[in-house]
């Protein structure tokens, strides 16, 4: 199926921002006492939904906005570490040009995604909707619908992470896991996406022939 609107997650989708992420991690768990990561469970961790997360560094939900700020104020002040992943503005160059409208609904800041994506990509995407919570997507989504003027059933929320699709279920739109984020592949296989994708250059099939 093609879609007449694509709607994109910002890290781990479009940046590649998880080996800065895990950079700036240890620092922020210091500054708010929760549990560091040891670099050997890594790929364990990445495993675990946000909130399973959550619970075995032992942060508190009411903790989180100020984490989330926190890490955004780092990238904002180290921005030129993190870039898109290759192939992202070709891939995206494509999708617009068979006419499919172009999001981005990011719980990172809109500074932060404009500025690492830079003006080639940022002139692609229409609608740019960002600062929630990682758990508050879905309204954003619905939101996005609604300026776009494009039906849910037309719609696909590309994402690396589980919160990304169940924010897509919430908003009745599809969802496309992609192979290079946070989260491995095979934890959102568990949960049945619509679409999986293993090379950044698939975004471009989104639209279709």
């Amino acid at each position: 199926m093609s879609y007449r609107l694509a709607i994109f997650d910002f890290d781990g989708t479009l940046a590649d921002s998880f080996d800065f992420f895990l950079g700036a991690y240890n620092r922020i768990a210091d500054e708010y006492d929760f549990a560091r990561i040891d670099e050997a469970r890594v790929d364990e961790l990445r495993h675990y939904s946000a909130r399973e997360m959550m619970q075995r560094i032992g942060l508190p939900a009411w903790k989180l906005p100020a984490v989330s700020q926190r890490f955004i104020a780092v990238m904002r002040a180290n921005a030129a570490q993190v870039r898109p992943f290759d192939g992202v503005e070709a891939a995206l160059g494509e999708l617009a040009a068979k006419g499919v409208q172009l999001a981005v609904v990011s719980s990172n800041a809109a500074d932060n995604v404009t500025t690492i994506l830079g003006p080639a990509i940022m002139g692609r995407i229409a609608h740019l909707d960002c600062g929630m919570s990682i758990f508050g997507k879905a309204a954003r989504l619905r939101k996005v619908l609604r300026a776009s003027g494009v039906a849910a059933g037309d719609t696909i929320y590309v994402g690396d992470q589980l919160t990304d699709l169940e924010a897509a279920r919430k908003a009745s739109v599809a969802f496309a896991a992609v192979s290079w984020g946070y989260a491995p592949l095979a934890a959102l296989q568990a949960h049945g996406p619509d679409r999986v994708l293993t090379r950044v250059a698939e975004l471009a099939a989104l639209g279709g022939g």
